[in-house]
């Protein structure tokens, strides 16, 4: 079965760091490009950034600076880095591969 797990959510003052991190397991991670969604309280989820088979990587205008995402592909995980933090960053974080279609449970992260 295919799983991909969140964790490293919590309550972080703004200002603050925290490190999301992603288990995967179930389908070849090295090949497919990965992808954190948040799920902001009053908007859309949005593809704040995702990070390709070979490496290249996306930022969402606001959060390019504070956030990075990356890959270890021997252990099939997937991190993404919260530095700075700010109070619109509070949300869901979904890890998902998105050309599988396949989503995490979501980790919460609040900045207050």
């Amino acid at each position: 079965d295919v799983q991909l797990v969140e964790s490293g959510g919590g309550l972080v003052q703004p200002g603050g760091s925290l490190r999301l991190s992603c288990t995967t397991s179930g389908f070849e991670f090295s090949r497919y490009a990965m992808h954190w969604v948040r799920q902001a309280p009053v908007n859309e989820c949005e593809v704040i950034s995702f990070i390709s088979s070979d490496g290249s990587t996306y930022y969402k205008a606001t959060v390019k600076g504070r956030f990075t995402i990356s890959r270890d592909n021997a252990k099939n995980a997937l991190y993404l880095q919260i530095d700075s933090a700010k109070t619109e960053d509070t949300g869901v974080y979904y890890c998902a591969s998105a050309s599988n279609n396949y989503w995490g449970q979501g980790t919460q992260v609040t900045v207050s």
